[in-house]
């Protein structure tokens, strides 16, 4: 008999009663038996049965639906089952079994926890639900769902190039941001007044023209809104500047820490111009240098190296082919068919002097050399300077006490009166005074 199920059968003495039942769900729950004779009633222990349906048309749900969240959120999948009973669940990520929990991942029943999401929780999840009857085990799996966390967008950032057209002057104005996960709305502010707006879908930047007239300033701003976030760029000048005025070469050595040379810098100065194209010249040939204006850093030739779009030049090596007459030309980038502006030729030339040691002051064109020491060399300096100072304070402390020592031995010499009395002079006195 069960709470409110019961079943009777008429047996023999010492016959067992079997009873026989077609099992459904709701027959599970505490069973005892009850036997009466005519001499009374007997009530037997209570034993429990339980009901295992084995698990069917499971899938996976989600919080929030789709599982589409910010860094930083949280997502809660759910293994669902519409048939089954006394389940067991696991979960897989990216076809792997999530075998442990962490503070920011966890399992609880048929529910999979992330806290704190970030990019490397994205991916593909499902759930696998099973049920046990002794040694054999049914399964069921959903089919995967798509995990995708969305990256926070960073504060935009502004770059541009001008172009030239006829007497007209335009500006390609560049937004951007490094991370975030499209789309993104941007929006270019000139003057702080709103220009217009461009959504980019497969990538983080958005390019807007704008015309532009030379030597006058303009302040622009690009702003970058997302569903969660709104953020805005720093301001930027745009501003376009004939290249004109002076241009000169200035030279600077460069030395390691033993006197020897280790690089020559060239530095091409424009007085005027804000997009200055420079070209090098070596006893009035153009160095054959291939690179690009936009380009920061470029590698070049054996020995030689371009930086700060083409306005440095390095020689990593100073010899023979590299001495002679340096100079320096720039025009407008924007304008190939533009005036070039050019420097003086200077001097650069190679002498055992020079390669090995530190020259004299240089002249109002040159910069002065620089030594450069490594962090070890600076150490052992310091260590040297502090050993020093600790053996001289050594030394005049030993010969202050070597010569207290000598003048007191000198003293007694001197002063006899001083010597040690006789025991038995302290003897003869005491017992005169008595």
């Amino acid at each position: 008999m069960k709470d409110g199920l019961t079943f009777a059968r008429v047996v023999q003495v010492d016959q067992p009663a079997l009873f026989f039942l077609k099992v459904a769900a709701t027959f599970e729950g505490l069973y005892r038996c009850e036997a009466k004779t005519r001499e009374g009633t007997g009530l037997s222990n209570s034993i429990r049965l339980s009901v295992v349906i084995p698990p069917s048309f499971t899938s996976v749900t989600s919080e929030p639906s789709p599982p589409v969240a910010f860094e930083g959120s949280r997502i809660v999948l759910i293994c669902d089952v519409k048939n089954g009973s006394h389940l067991s669940y696991m979960w897989f990520f990216n076809k792997e079994k999530i075998k442990s929990s962490t503070s920011l991942l966890h399992s609880t029943g048929n529910r999979l926890v992330m806290e704190n999401v970030t990019p490397q929780h994205a991916g593909y999840y499902y759930c696998m639900a099973w049920s046990s009857v002794e040694d054999k085990s049914r399964f069921s799996s959903s089919t995967e769902v798509n995990v995708e966390v969305k990256i926070h967008v960073s504060t935009p950032r502004i770059s541009f190039s001008i172009s030239k057209e006829g007497a007209s002057y335009h500006a390609n104005v560049t937004c951007w941001s490094s991370r975030g996960t499209p789309p993104v709305n941007f929006t270019l502010l000139v003057d702080d007044k709103e220009m217009t707006s461009v959504t980019a879908t497969e990538s983080l930047a958005a390019t807007f023209p704008v015309t532009i007239k030379p030597d006058l300033k303009n302040t622009t701003q690009c702003r970058v809104k997302t569903e969660v976030q709104e953020l805005m760029s720093e301001p930027v000048t745009l501003e376009v500047v004939p290249v004109g005025g002076d241009v000169k070469v200035e030279v600077e050595h460069l030395y390691r820490a033993d006197s020897k040379l280790a690089t020559t810098r060239l530095s091409c100065k424009v007085s005027r111009g804000t997009f200055p194209y420079v070209s090098w010249l070596l006893n009035d040939s153009v160095l054959p240098l291939t690179t690009h204006v936009d380009s920061c850093v470029q590698p070049v030739l054996p020995h030689y190296a371009l930086v700060d779009h083409r306005q440095t030049l390095i020689l990593n090596k100073l010899g023979p082919e590299e001495s002679g007459y340096y100079r320096c030309k720039a025009r407008d980038s924007y304008d190939d068919s533009g005036a070039w502006v050019e420097s003086a030729a200077i001097l650069v030339q190679v002498t055992d002097k020079l390669l090995n040691s530190m020259p004299r002051p240089t002249t109002s064109t040159e910069t002065p050399p620089k030594v450069f020491m490594s962090t070890i060399e600076v150490i052992t300096i310091i260590f040297c300077c502090t050993l020093l100072l600790i053996l001289a304070v050594v030394v005049a402390f030993g010969y202050r006490m070597l010569h207290r020592e000598q003048a007191h031995a000198h003293f007694a010499t001197t002063n006899p009166s001083l010597n040690i009395i006789p025991l038995s002079a302290l003897t003869s006195r005491s017992g005169g005074r008595q």
